[in-house]
């Protein structure tokens, strides 16, 4: 039986190549509006982060979410991130 291929992504913090369910997806949609996408599906442009607590205060130190997405990052959607990462 033929297997099937894992989708890969990029972390925008460390630039590993990991699978999706290894990631958590940010979305930025066509109105602006930035969202957490526990889905995967989302319209808009997507940038993913490792589930890791360490690379996710990287990600806030760094503005590199903001870089990829083009716009500023609330805090609200770290929190989110955060209580994504630790459960």
């Amino acid at each position: 039986m033929k297997q099937r291929k894992v989708p890969l992504r990029s972390c925008v913090v460390t630039r590993e190549k990991l699978e999706k369910k290894d990631l958590i997806r940010v979305v930025k949609n066509n109105e602006g509006k930035v969202f957490v996408d526990l889905t995967g599906k989302a319209n808009g442009r997507g940038a993913y982060i490792k589930k890791d607590i360490e690379v996710l205060e990287k990600a806030k130190r760094c503005k590199a979410l903001d870089k990829h997405l083009e716009v500023d990052i609330p805090d609200d959607i770290y929190e989110e991130l955060k209580s994504i990462i630790n459960n």
